[in-house]
């Protein structure tokens, strides 16, 4: 696993020893920034079910303003510790916390891009996208990038936000939902 672009292209990041932390495959980490490449530059950033950490440590590589990292595994979150580390990117404008997903996206604190990968098995990525509508942590035009199973039903969107674009890779699909301006 590597930074693809940016300030600390190439940089090698560590991956998981067991199967508790499931990263995103180099082929689909790079088709996502294809796909969002002129979204990141000066963003505010939340990574989400961090586990290794590695998109939104791609997106602060690329220019993103600053990154929120959220994991509820004390190993990962160690593990994006020492991955924001050996990247370089370890500065005043990232955050690393410890706590379930649900309790995060309560605190209302908002972001213009978010990256939604938790663990396939758990289900729950339907109840975080209808929390993360309901309770209106996106700012205008800020985008929810969901990665699930193909097979994987999401929530209709709440207004202001949009179902984008879906894109499919293998037994994975990307999602995009937007937030429209009021």
């Amino acid at each position: 696993m590597r930074v693809i672009s940016g300030t600390a292209r190439g940089r090698k990041l560590k991956e998981p020893a067991g199967m508790d932390i499931r990263p995103t495959s180099d082929r689909i980490k790079e088709s996502i920034f294809n796909i969002i490449q002129f979204d990141i530059e000066g963003r505010r950033v939340l990574d989400l079910f961090a586990g290794t950490g590695q998109l939104g440590i791609e997106a602060l590589s690329r220019g993103a303003a600053s990154a929120v990292f959220v994991d509820e595994s004390p190993a990962a979150i160690r593990l994006v510790r020492e991955n924001l580390k050996s990247a370089g990117l370890d500065g005043p404008n990232v955050r690393v916390v410890r706590t379930l997903a649900q309790s995060f996206v309560r605190s209302g604190e908002k972001f213009d891009l978010v990256f939604l990968d938790p663990p396939y098995h758990t289900g729950v990525i339907g109840e975080i996208l209808r929390m993360i509508m309901e309770i209106d942590i996106m700012t205008e035009n800020g985008i929810i990038l969901c990665e699930t199973q193909a097979d994987t039903p999401l929530p209709e969107p709440l207004p202001p936000y949009e179902k984008g674009r879906e894109y499919h890779y293998g037994r994975v699909k990307i999602t995009l939902y937007i937030r429209r301006g009021a």
